[in-house]
């Protein structure tokens, strides 16, 4: 009887364990994410958590022009990152143009003289970010017009 009472004791005190821990890792809470600390460009924010897939990120930086291609992969939901951006591309001067969601998500950003398209996929319980920058398009319909003569 005793050692019934000790299993069933070790028991209760397993479950409750195991169920406090799960949600200390809840990856889809509903607390926003924070940006980090250290990133590629100082005005394209990335999630805290989030890793760069440098394989499969490249960057390029020179006097008055910058482009990349950067990858991340982290524990966040789809909508909480899609919500990250959301609030946080304005506060680095980014204006919001328009968001296509199909599973994936795809976000347009742009300012004076460049542009930014965020692209966020599910992965998992993961999220993969690929965030592509570079320079507007200076006069290009006016080039096209041209062309079409």
């Amino acid at each position: 009887m005793k050692r019934k009472k000790l299993y069933l004791a070790i028991l209760a005190s397993l479950v409750l364990t195991l169920t406090g821990c799960t949600s200390m890792f809840n990856k889809n809470s509903l607390e926003p994410l924070k940006s980090q600390v250290a990133l590629k460009f100082q005005d394209i924010p990335v999630p805290a958590g989030f890793r760069l897939l440098q394989q499969n990120s490249y960057s390029f930086e020179s006097t008055g022009l910058r482009a990349c291609v950067l990858r991340y992969q982290g524990p966040a939901s789809i909508e909480r990152v899609i919500n990250f951006y959301k609030e946080q591309m304005p506060m680095y001067n980014w204006n919001l143009l328009n968001v296509m969601e199909y599973g994936d998500c795809v976000m347009n950003f742009e300012r004076e003289t460049e542009s930014c398209i965020i692209n966020i996929a599910p992965k998992g319980s993961n999220s993969l970010i690929s965030i592509s920058m570079g320079p507007k398009s200076q006069g290009f319909n006016k080039r096209s017009k041209s062309l079409l003569k």
